[in-house]
């Protein structure tokens, strides 16, 4: 019996269920579980959702890019730079600016753990500062995800027009080994692993856009060749965070997750194709507003809640619902600003 052929087309058509997907496996991250819990190791591995989203954002401005290029008048010579990172930074800035103020700011007027200047504080609510410094992993991604979003029109550009260059994801592998054990590098930048460390699956991400995008099928024979990269990549990642945990340089895990995110992705197409409609419709919610619950989820509600001690799966059923309409009502205060901004006509939700 032949197997369907795997359409390309349905990373696009579910990217929001992925996307809310991919945040329901943060919160199972951030929520703390004790080491010695049978569960520890498949909670550590919640913090593939990260992959997921820079995957599934690279598929985004890929499909940006080439719509903008396409649609172009002579009157707008050409989609610009400008008009790219005005829509990019339009959608996250607004939150952004917003959730930073409240955190960092109490700090500062207080403690100052986080922001010991005036000026450092400027530094945190805008780009924050400290993560680029330091490592401060407060907010994390949304510094990673603003510097992807500088270099992703070059490298789509270049891409677009010399396709060989779609090969620079391994020089990106490389460069991760080299972070980390070529001594005068690792003491410059080794700080910033969890960053270099998602940029292979981010530029992936924009190389699989064009096979999206044209809607090609892979041959339904690949599935067991895809089952095979995700049952080795999950048990290996499994084995580490388990067993040895703490005990292994994290990049190392993450090139793992390159295969674990692209294939995982692939086989929740499958599954999303079989899921009833409520649940879509569920996860599409929760992948609208996941910058906002990001932002919110685990500073405002879930450390909060965790004093409490009300056990892993309590603590994080109450940060999901109550994180879920904080971030909701965030994203409809904001969604007017954000179409202004954006010069957009009308709302959207698709993340790019």
């Amino acid at each position: 019996m032949k197997l369907k052929d795997i359409e390309c087309a349905d990373i696009s058509r579910f990217r929001g269920e992925l996307m809310g997907a991919a945040m329901l496996f943060i919160i199972l991250f951030h929520v703390p579980l004790g080491r010695g819990d049978a569960f520890f190791g498949l909670h550590r591995l919640g913090n593939v959702g990260v992959d997921m989203f820079f995957f599934l954002s690279g598929m985004g401005l890929w499909f940006a890019w080439t719509k903008g290029k396409e649609n172009a008048t002579s009157a707008d010579k050409g989609f610009g730079l400008g008009r790219f990172y005005q829509r990019r930074f339009a959608r996250i800035m607004p939150a952004w600016l917003i959730m930073a103020s409240l955190f960092y700011v109490p700090d500062f007027l207080g403690a100052r753990k986080y922001s010991p200047s005036f000026v450092n504080l400027l530094g945190d609510i805008t780009i924050n500062l400290d993560f680029w410094r330091f490592d401060e992993l407060t907010f994390w991604y949304i510094p990673a995800i603003m510097a992807f979003y500088v270099i992703a029109p070059f490298y789509m550009e270049l891409i677009r027009r010399h396709p060989v260059y779609r090969w620079l994801p391994v020089l990106a592998v490389m460069w991760c080994v080299i972070v980390q054990w070529v001594v005068p590098i690792h003491q410059a930048v080794g700080h910033l692993e969890i960053f270099w460390s998602r940029v292979p699956i981010f530029l992936i991400g924009i190389n699989i856009g064009e096979q999206v995008r044209r809607k090609d099928k892979i041959d339904g024979s690949a599935l067991w060749l895809i089952l095979l990269f995700f049952v080795v990549a999950f048990a290996s990642s499994l084995y580490l965070e388990q067993i040895r945990h703490g005990k292994f340089p994290l990049f190392a895990e993450r090139m793992i997750y390159i295969p674990l995110t692209v294939c995982g992705i692939l086989l929740l197409n499958l599954l999303l194709k079989l899921s009833p409609a409520w649940l879509l419709r569920v996860l599409t919610f929760v992948g609208s507003i996941s910058l906002e619950t990001y932002l919110i989820h685990v500073h405002f509600v879930m450390k909060p809640i965790a004093q409490y001690h009300l056990g892993y799966w309590p603590t994080f059923l109450l940060t999901v619902l109550i994180s879920l309409p904080l971030a909701w009502a965030l994203h409809r205060l904001l969604q007017p600003l954000v179409n202004i901004l954006s010069n957009r006509k009308k709302p959207t939700t698709v993340r790019e």
